[in-house]
């Protein structure tokens, strides 16, 4: 027999303990992926202005399965039109599940209730998992992918939301 998990899709701040696995997580990645010191990452993601991914202009998200952190996702106002997504994660013990889609798919309605028209992305250039994501997801690349991807450096993209009505 087989019990049903559930997912919940928490909106949270930047110092809120369900973060803190989001932002470890984040941090070493990094740091593996581009060789930088690991205390210099973890300082960069805990210290960026919380305010930027809070309401009015933005959000953290996380997906919490069972009261655990499984992946999450932020934005913040790019643009009077447009947002900026950051921080897209999912746990590595959770990969391979969808769930980094499904947060793409939760900031996306977020941001269209918000009033935003467009998301803007960027994403490194060894990050191929995430490239992938993107373009699954209907993402246009802005950038030419025939290029090798150290030469691009980051590697930005954009989508354009369809308005959820409000009245």
């Amino acid at each position: 027999m087989t019990t049903a998990r559930r997912i919940q899709v928490c909106p949270v701040r930047q110092d809120d303990p369900l973060a803190a696995p989001l932002l470890a997580e984040l941090a070493v990645e990094y740091s593996t992926r581009y060789e930088r010191p690991l205390d210099e990452q973890i300082h960069t993601l805990t210290t960026h202005p919380a305010d930027e991914f809070a309401e009015p202009d933005g959000t953290l998200l996380m997906l919490v399965e069972d009261g655990e952190p499984v992946a999450g996702g932020a934005f913040r106002r790019y643009d009077a039109t447009t947002a900026e997504l950051k921080r897209i994660w999912t746990s590595k013990a959770h990969r391979r599940r969808g769930l980094g889609r499904l947060v793409l798919e939760e900031l996306e309605a977020e941001a269209a209730r918000r009033g935003y028209a467009r998301i803007y992305l960027t994403t490194g250039w060894r990050q191929p998992e995430a490239v992938a994501l993107y373009l699954a997801a209907g993402y246009t690349a802005l950038f030419d992918p025939g290029r090798p991807a150290e030469e691009i450096g980051p590697h930005p993209f954009e989508k354009t939301l369809i308005r959820l009505r409000t009245d």
